[in-house]
């Protein structure tokens, strides 16, 4: 049995995911309050939301490990209920943390999960070869998992769940903790399986990460979707330009804040570098005569944009939070 001879069907006629009405709770908690959530076949959906908003609630009901209280839902038309084995033969779950045997090698991880899957030695054997290529790490392919570094583990998970490429693989979480180039590694995993045909659904608490991969976006807030679009899109619905400001002294930040409020009439955010500002707006002749009130009170400014809100702030104006707030 090959990796190739293993893989289902593509299914491309529908929707990779169709759920209405999804209903989940915990004792008093819950956590998913009627979720509609429609995921096209092929691309990257991400899923965006405060800790506690229910999104690692619906991919657990999506891949069939949890039962809803009510809804429906369908995965690659298969009713994750009456269903739930044709669900599982079509989709892989890499979860926040890894699963990886530590007491094994990367190889022998690997050869496996192929084993159990159905393949015979030899092809275990090959399948393991070309993915430790792939995900580079054929050089520490005979190393314990355990001396691994976390973004090692990470990408070792994502090829256990790979072994035979799925139609639809859900990625909870699959950057969190580490660093910028073990994400970048990631991301080269991601698209790369996107290449050849597999629907990723992917939660993140990372904004560059869902506007780097993201072909569509739902964000999730008290079990709900409350806006779902393309990244351009969601950006849009905030109805605003964002001006964002840097002065030449740190110590003027406060009075260019009071400056700023007066002309434009709006709350200015006090960014984490020392001399950022940024301030929503709707007129860009307003932003103008704004910076030339700057000018007039004698603070200089070192840099100045005007363009489109970013994703963080478009998850504020939706959510009332800040990522940043979501992760402390």
């Amino acid at each position: 049995m090959s990796g190739d001879a293993a893989r289902s069907p593509s299914g491309r006629d529908g929707p990779a995911i169709e759920a209405k009405g999804l209903v989940k709770t915990f004792g008093e908690t819950r956590a998913l309050d009627g979720l509609d959530l429609t995921v096209p076949a092929g691309g990257v959906y991400g899923v965006l939301g405060p800790n506690g908003a229910g999104k690692t609630t619906a991919l657990r009901i999506l891949s069939t490990l949890l039962r809803p209280d009510g809804g429906t839902a369908r995965v690659l038309g298969h009713d994750v209920l009456a269903d739930a084995d044709g669900v599982r033969r079509r989709i892989s779950l890499t979860g926040q943390f890894a699963s990886v045997d530590e007491e094994l090698t990367g190889r022998e991880n690997l050869i496996l999960l192929g084993r159990l899957l159905g393949f015979r030695h030899a092809d275990a054997a090959a399948r393991a070869r070309r993915l430790l290529t792939a995900i580079d790490l054929a050089d520490a392919a005979d190393r314990q998992a355990k001396t691994y570094s976390g973004g090692m583990r990470r990408r070792l998970d994502i090829a256990a769940g790979i072994v035979v490429t799925p139609d639809l693989m859900f990625l909870d979480e699959p950057t969190t903790g580490l660093d910028p180039r073990s994400r970048n590694q990631v991301w080269t995993i991601v698209r790369a399986l996107v290449a050849r045909g597999t629907t990723v659904v992917l939660t993140t608490q990372y904004l560059d990460e869902a506007d780097q991969l993201a072909d569509r976006i739902a964000v999730i807030d008290h079990g709900r979707v409350i806006a779902e679009g393309t990244p351009g899109e969601l950006k849009a619905s905030v109805g605003s330009g964002i001006l964002r400001v840097r002065v030449q002294d740190p110590a003027q930040r406060f009075e260019a804040v009071r400056v700023l409020t007066r002309a434009l009439d709006a709350d200015v955010q006090v960014e984490s570098d020392p001399s950022a500002l940024t301030v929503r707006v709707d007129d860009s002749e307003r932003s103008v005569q704004a910076l030339a009130e700057l000018n007039r009170s004698g603070i200089a400014t070192a840099q100045f944009a005007l363009g489109q809100p970013t994703l963080d702030e478009v998850f504020l104006a939706l959510t009332g939070h800040s990522v940043k707030e979501v992760a402390a």
